[in-house]
């Protein structure tokens, strides 16, 4: 293993994952974060004001929310004197949180930190034109009634449709590729099928459905919006998906000749995660369990028009800094922003050619079963919250290996731009290694 200081994942919450459907959702971001944060501190009876600091990832936090870790600490009652911020780091926002907070404590500077990742996409901002934003500005500048109106004569009906801030989120402004088209590039490096990309969906589904259905989802905490209604499920996933319903969803992305389409696609989502990290010493003052010890988070940078392949890259060097080879890991979650990308990943790494030509190793690396890899479901099924995926993915892994007694599992997540990050998670039986 890595040399490091024993930090450890006391434990998590997530929210239900709800998807985004004809307006805003029920719940604000920091709604979200509070709910998950507030019910994983009861279930040890940890006092708020013991968190030494509180970190949120999240890339589109509303106008009130500009901070919404510092937001996020005190509506939670960790008072005034906790240190918190926000961190953004697209895709893996959630998963930069967790390795802000193991650097604090590995830093000395914090014992116990709460890092969250959470993003509410329905809410995401409509913003003005240029135009807009700059006729506005010289109508606030006119003083009499005349020209008031002479600078309504000047307003022009293009400039009234307004930027959608998710779409043009997701798109990379250096190669000008929204990220559906990025994985159209996969999907043609590979030559993967429709049918193919399909049938890893449906199978996303029929797990994460199973998953629910089984109970095994201990970290999802039900909530409940201000009007009393109850929300306890991840309601994107479809018990009764199948390969015709698929089969009938046009292409989104390269219209009308493309493979990625809204059903072989993570789907835009609200929700958040909330992890507890502490140090070896604040687990023994405390007397709080121990979920599974981390080691640090490992990150690459990769082509932009290739962004889902980053994986392929963080993987072998998050192993390689353990000391670990593919076949020490027993389990494998791998953030599905788009079946074709999770499928790029596991090619790329099996592929001796681009293990060569791409990630300078010297041969094929590794061939991660399909029964060992997001065995609960992925993004695919549940959803993509953005900021908390990061998040999400390392509790879910870390719970899998509690569950089936496993010890070790490495959770890893593409980001738009081209970077990924990777973690290893260990499961120790409780106990403070």
């Amino acid at each position: 293993m890595a040399n490091s200081n024993s930090i450890y994942l006391v434990d998590g919450r997530r929210t239900p994952f709800l998807k985004a459907r004809t307006g805003p959702g029920p719940f604000a971001a920091s709604d979200m974060a509070v709910s998950a944060s507030r019910a994983l501190l009861k279930t040890f009876d940890l006092e708020p004001q013991m968190v030494d600091e509180v970190i949120v990832g999240s890339t589109m936090p509303s106008q009130d929310e500009a901070n919404i870790g510092r937001v996020v600490a005190l509506r939670l009652g960790c008072g005034e004197k906790t240190v918190a911020w926000t961190v953004q780091r697209n895709c893996a926002s959630g998963m930069q949180a967790l390795d802000s907070a193991f650097s604090s404590i590995a830093l000395g500077r914090s014992d116990i930190v709460l890092a969250c990742g959470v993003d509410t996409m329905s809410r995401a901002p409509l913003i003005l034109k240029p135009e807009m934003a700059r006729w506005m500005a010289e109508m606030m500048t006119k003083k009499t009634f005349g020209d008031k109106l002479k600078q309504m004569l000047r307003l022009k009906l293009n400039y009234l449709p307004p930027i959608i801030a998710l779409l043009r989120g997701l798109t990379d402004p250096n190669v000008g590729l929204n990220m559906g088209q990025t994985a159209e590039n996969i999907v043609n490096r590979f030559k993967f099928t429709r049918d193919e990309l399909d049938a890893f969906s449906l199978r996303s589904h029929q797990k994460a459905h199973l998953a629910s259905e089984q109970g095994v989802l201990a970290e999802r905490i039900p909530v409940y919006d201000s009007a009393g209604k109850l929300y306890n499920i991840d309601d994107g996933v479809r018990g009764d998906s199948s390969l015709e319903k698929l089969a009938k969803l046009k292409p989104f992305f390269d219209k009308p000749f493309g493979t990625i389409t809204p059903g072989n696609s993570s789907q835009i989502t609200d929700g958040a995660a909330a992890l507890l990290l502490a140090s070896d010493e604040a687990v023994k003052r405390y007397n709080l369990p121990v979920l599974a010890r981390l080691q640090p988070t490992q990150w690459v940078g990769n082509s932009p028009r290739e962004m889902g392949l980053a994986p392929a890259f963080a993987i072998p060097k998050l192993l390689n800094q353990n000391n670990l080879a593919p076949e020490n890991i027993d389990y494998w979650e791998i953030n599905e922003a788009f079946a074709a990308q999770v499928m790029g990943v596991q090619e790329a790494l099996r592929d001796k050619s681009y293990c060569q030509d791409y990630i300078g190793l010297d041969d094929s690396y590794a061939d991660i079963p399909d029964d060992k890899l997001n065995i609960y479901g992925g993004a695919v099924a549940l959803g993509h919250p953005v900021g908390a995926s990061g998040a999400r993915i390392v509790l879910t892994l870390a719970n899998i290996l509690r569950k089936k007694e496993s010890r070790l599992g490495v959770a890893s997540i593409c980001i738009g731009g081209g970077q990924g990050g990777a973690v290893l998670v260990e499961n120790t039986g409780g106990q403070v290694a």
